[in-house]
């Protein structure tokens, strides 16, 4: 038996997983990206009200949540090797009623289908990347949230290619990338299978989580101030992904097809900050990564209500930008105040995400048909300056590998 295994497994990056995972994660979240990408089309077709639109949102997001942290815990017990395919089976049943969909509560069970499929994903996920990461942690789950938000930002280019002339039942074509995934999927599942195998031979030795000397009432403490952040992101995220469109079309007068390809410079630019966030909190601590993140979209944000189109478009750059970074340093920081619980802190904060990106959705959505979109955005704008109570955050430098 070689005794090294284990540390072996601990402190080498297995790059070509990460990279798997990361592009499957880009798979999902096209998939996921598609369904606000095409809100214009069916809000028209179906005589939607903003706050219908809004409720469709809802749906997807807490069915895209709800079952996460439960997900997470039980891995965390009995990891899933295989379960990512499984659940992206669900994501394809949806993408195919989705096509064939007839009325609102049809489109509502379709995007509950594509949610339960992301819900099972991004635990177990989370926990193969963590596996992946060889001790760099931020890194991996940079690279492995860069492949989402990269996914995320395609799915209105697709819309405005193929579902806007083609029509809902084009949605089916795109079944095709939830059968890519399933078959990555696959491979990824095979080599976590053969990684816990080996990391069982040897539990000895395995290298143990990032220990702390914070009290348990110190750890809620933090874990409330990161979700209190978490809801302050994904609210601001929701005005922009759910309804920019809708804002750009009302107050510029662009076309679905121009304001798609708005959507999707921000969702570049939230993909390519990504990667920014969890290296930098590897080198320098995670908080202060947080703290810049968050807190540094505010300007940004206070200044788009009143730009015009030409600053519209610049100020979702560094918006998305600077806003993206923070989620990995966000899960990071919080898995090393709970160490040894890393499925469960992944399906906490992803879940909770998306949880609060539906029910941001849906009270905006009623928002904007009680006021304007245009007041939606002048509300949400405020949104970022909640990044102020990071400084409660505990700093957790003086950490070290037990």
């Amino acid at each position: 038996m070689n005794t090294s295994t284990p540390k072996i497994l601990a402190e080498q990056t297995v790059l070509p997983i990460l990279f798997a995972l990361s592009f499957s994660h880009l798979l999902n979240d096209t998939i996921q990206s598609l369904i606000p990408a095409i809100y214009p089309i069916i809000k028209s077709s179906y005589h939607l009200s903003f706050t219908q639109i809004g409720l469709i949102t809802l749906t997807f997001q807490m069915a895209a949540s709800l079952f996460q942290p439960f997900v997470g815990l039980y891995t965390d017990k009995k990891p899933q090797p295989f379960s990512l395919a499984t659940g992206m089976g669900f994501t394809l049943i949806g993408l195919v009623t989705l096509s064939q969909s007839s009325s609102f509560y049809i489109i509502l069970l379709s995007v509950a289908l594509i949610g339960t499929g992301s819900s099972i994903f991004h635990p177990e996920a989370s926990r193969m990347a963590h596996a992946a990461s060889g001790g760099k942690r931020g890194l991996a789950q940079s690279v492995f949230q860069l492949g989402g938000n990269a996914g995320s930002s395609l799915g209105p280019l697709l819309a405005a290619w193929i579902i806007v002339p083609y029509g809902q039942f084009s949605v089916v074509w795109f079944s095709l990338i939830a059968l890519l995934a399933m078959v990555v999927l696959t491979y990824v599942g095979n080599w976590y299978k053969g990684y816990l195998i080996r990391l069982r031979e040897n539990v000895k030795s395995q290298a143990k989580s990032i220990g702390h000397n914070l009290s348990k009432r110190r750890v809620v403490f933090a874990i409330s101030i990161l979700l209190i952040l978490i809801f302050s992101k994904y609210f601001y995220m929701a005005s922009l992904t759910s309804y920019f469109t809708f804002y750009l079309i009302q107050k510029f007068h662009v076309s679905v097809q121009t304001s798609q390809i708005y959507l999707f410079i921000f969702l570049f630019s939230v993909a390519a900050g990504t990667l920014i966030g969890g290296p930098i909190g590897d080198k320098i601590g995670r908080k202060y990564v947080i703290w810049a993140s968050i807190l540094g979209t505010a300007p940004f944000a206070l200044l788009l209500p009143h730009a015009n189109l030409f600053w519209t478009g610049i100020l979702i750059v560094p918006i998305g930008m600077i806003l993206a970074s923070a989620f990995s340093a966000i899960l990071v920081y919080a898995q090393e105040l709970i160490p040894g619980k890393v499925g469960l802190v992944a399906g906490l904060f992803f879940g909770f995400a998306f949880g609060m990106g539906g029910i941001g959705s849906a009270l905006l959505g009623k928002l904007a048909d009680s006021t304007s979109i245009t007041y939606v955005y002048n509300v949400c704008a405020f949104l970022p300056l909640i990044g102020l109570l990071t400084a409660f955050l505990p700093n957790l430098t003086n950490t070290k590998k037990i």
